[in-house]
């Protein structure tokens, strides 16, 4: 990639229109991306409105670098995304603080395909039960699944804190 990357600002959640004017596309592009690739599926909030992460942000860029850039179908570029993501790809991100250096790669691990064991399957999955053996796959996806979930208590008491005040 010879262009310079996009400063992704440090938050949680990001508006559609937000990731727009980061990945310079319109919202109905965005929205027919969405609909073309599974890996961009941004989740909604109680009002309906389309709430990005840093990961679906990082997704658009790229879907937006393989159609533009490197002039790629929609079929094609699904392909090489896959491939990417099983083959554990990087996606090149900056944060806002090292916005001149070319080095800061966040690494998208591949675990849609992930199955976690628990203590009933493990046995089928060739460990003995209960030992807690996890390979490298489960344990990245475990370590995926606690982010999210420290994300949404954050959310959670952030949400707690706003209601707390409003009624003072």
């Amino acid at each position: 990639m010879s262009h310079p990357a996009v400063a992704i600002p440090e938050k949680l959640f990001f508006k559609i229109g937000e990731v727009c004017q980061l990945a310079g596309v319109q919202a109905h592009v965005l929205r027919y991306w969405e609909s073309e690739f599974p890996t961009l599926a941004p989740q909604k909030n109680r009002a309906g409105q389309r709430v990005y992460r840093k990961r679906d942000v990082e997704m658009a860029l790229r879907i937006k670098e393989l159609l533009y850039e490197d002039q790629y179908t929609i079929a094609g570029a699904k392909k090489r995304l896959a491939h990417e993501l099983r083959a554990g790809g990087k996606l090149k991100v900056m944060s806002p603080e090292g916005a001149d250096e070319d080095n800061s790669q966040a690494t998208v691990p591949d675990v849609s395909s992930a199955t976690v064991a628990s203590p009933r399957t493990s046995s089928t999955s060739g460990h003995p039960e209960g030992t807690g053996h996890r390979t490298a796959v489960e344990r990245t996806a475990l370590k995926r699944i606690a982010s999210e979930l420290q994300e949404l208590l954050g959310m959670l008491e952030a949400e707690t804190r706003k209601a707390r005040l409003s009624k003072k």
